[in-house]
């Protein structure tokens, strides 16, 4: 295989020269061919360069589920340029500041979001301008323009496996999300990998319901079903009432989840057609506790592989689909079928980065063929990630006699929530902008889903009075809805270590302590 010709849009023109009348995407009830799929990815690529878009340029889409986002991102793709896809949860602060960031050319938006975005023109230099998914939503209407591009493939250019196809905004320690630029090249590799870890078969439907915003949408299910031959099942968006009847319908065989999909679909009352579907793999994170894993096998007749990976890279960890399948383990490195591909490695490092026997806990850290190239425009956490080929996870694991890893807890100061990564940092600057907060500490405490919810002790400015109601009201305001506390605590004083950084472990302590109190997750929020 020749790493040299691994871009995503010829990884697409290779199937469908192979495949051109089989389903790639399935949309409701209406399949669109691989033929069909490229004409229309290909109109978009014109479309972008009439538009004036290049190799290297960023565009940004606000836009749900749906077959249009698709189109568009792989007519950028064939361009090569990159994706901006922005969580579409998201407020206008937390817009603003990814359109700034990734110096976006051009947005392409939802009209339902329109709103969100308009604040942002005219304050944006480098926005030439906004294209909106439907007619008479305030901007010049982007459908209108495809239908009248030409479905003929554009000029051939100089796209490279290593151009950034997608920027994948992941919060840290640093409150403001980081742009992981994710390379052509990652994508298609993964696309060729994930249908040998899923035992994929020619042909095989993947659903995918969870945002196209996702590294996982993008790379796990639309190339992997490429990589298939098979096709993508798009859903708008999770719902458990719909997700069996989509899964029967359209004769699926593998399903990604993340969060707590799998718990919820536990918890739906028994049916008598619980094992009526085609469905072999379920694959996602967290890794699940054996008793939820054996539950969700035997009722609905699948098997359920967990693992290890992020936005920082496809690759990672993966169980194995044998007997050594261990509650609470994320698995073995997980590698390319091609062993012309670099193997992928992992080890357990300690604090000055020496590598630890089995069984002791450190810093989990990987070295393989796909992470990404680095943070876009930020050095400093590139180098911090990575260090001579190795990607420093920040999430500290260990490591058995088998060679299997296991997750004990994370290094960053992040919170994982509804399948999220949320900036504990992010949160407490908007909480201490509140005119009554003098500090704040925001921490990840159990939930009664499978990731946690977020607590927040807060200190009062002298003479004012706490109001959590207002408080939460004001972090709605100005986050994303799973970004917003669940747990509010007032405290006289917030516990620092000599360097006067917040001591979260007491903080930790005392909410295992005390329990959580004022809980405002059913406000109008």
């Amino acid at each position: 295989m020749d790493l040299a010709e691994l871009t995503v849009g010829r990884f697409l023109e290779q199937a469908v020269d192979e495949v051109p009348d089989d389903p790639l995407l399935i949309w409701d009830e209406r399949q669109v061919s691989y033929r069909e799929f490229d004409e229309n990815a290909n109109r978009a690529a014109n479309v972008w360069h009439d538009l004036g878009v290049r190799r290297g340029d960023h565009v940004a889409f606000m836009v749900d589920n749906k077959p249009e986002f698709l189109y568009a991102w792989f007519g950028l793709a064939k361009l090569g340029a990159t994706l901006v896809a922005v969580n579409t949860g998201f407020k206008e602060r937390e817009t603003h500041y990814i359109l700034e960031h990734s110096q976006a050319k051009f947005v392409l938006v939802d009209d339902v979001y329109a709103d969100i975005i308009a604040p942002s023109v005219g304050r944006l230099p480098g926005l030439e301008a906004v294209y909106a998914m439907q007619a008479g939503a305030g901007f010049p209407y982007f459908g209108e323009l495809m239908d009248r591009a030409s479905a003929t493939a554009p000029e051939p250019s100089e796209v490279s496996p290593d151009d950034v196809v997608s920027f994948i905004y992941t919060s840290g320690t640093t409150g403001n999300p980081k742009a992981v630029m994710q390379s052509q090249r990652n994508f298609v590799l993964t696309g060729q990998a994930y249908p040998h870890w899923m035992r994929m078969e020619k042909g095989d439907r993947i659903y995918a319901c969870l945002p196209l915003f996702h590294i996982n949408s993008q790379a796990y299910s639309m190339m992997g079903a490429i990589g298939a031959r098979g096709a993508i099942v798009l859903a708008r968006r999770f719902s458990a009432n719909r997700f069996w009847d989509d899964i029967r319908r359209h004769k699926v065989a593998v399903f990604n989840f993340i969060g707590a999909m799998t718990l919820i679909l536990s918890k739906k009352e028994p049916a008598d057609d619980d094992l009526d579907h085609s469905v072999k793999v379920a694959y996602g994170v967290p890794a699940l506790p054996g008793e939820l894993r054996e539950t969700l096998e035997k009722r609905y007749g699948m098997t359920v592989i967990s693992g290890f990976g992020m936005s920082e890279t496809t690759f990672g960890l993966l169980e194995p689909f044998d007997e050594r399948r261990r509650a609470g383990a994320m698995g073995f490195p997980r590698q390319h079928p091609d062993p012309a591909v670099p193997r992928t490695e992992a080890a357990v490092v300690d604090e000055n980065g020496n590598h630890l026997g089995d069984n002791e806990v450190g810093e989990l850290i990987l070295r393989g063929p796909a992470h990404m190239l680095g943070y876009f425009h930020d050095p400093e956490k590139t180098a911090e990630a990575l260090r001579d080929g190795w990607l420093f996870t920040g999430d500290m694991a260990r490591r058995d006699i088998d060679g299997q890893y296991y997750f004990v807890d994370r290094k960053k100061d992040i919170v994982r929530r509804r399948g999220e990564n949320v900036s504990s940092l992010e949160v407490e600057n908007v909480i201490n902008e509140h005119p009554a907060v003098l500090e704040s500490a925001v921490i990840g405490v159990p939930s009664d889903l499978t990731d946690e919810d977020l607590m927040v002790f807060i200190v009062a400015r002298d003479g004012a009075e706490l109001d959590f109601g207002d408080i939460g009201d004001w972090a709605a305001e100005r986050l994303a809805r799973f970004k917003v506390p669940r747990y509010y605590r007032q405290i006289d004083a917030l516990p620092k270590t000599s360097t006067q950084k917040i001591a979260k472990h007491q903080l930790r302590s005392a909410a295992e302590e005390k329990g959580y109190d004022r809980d405002f997750a059913a406000s109008a929020r």
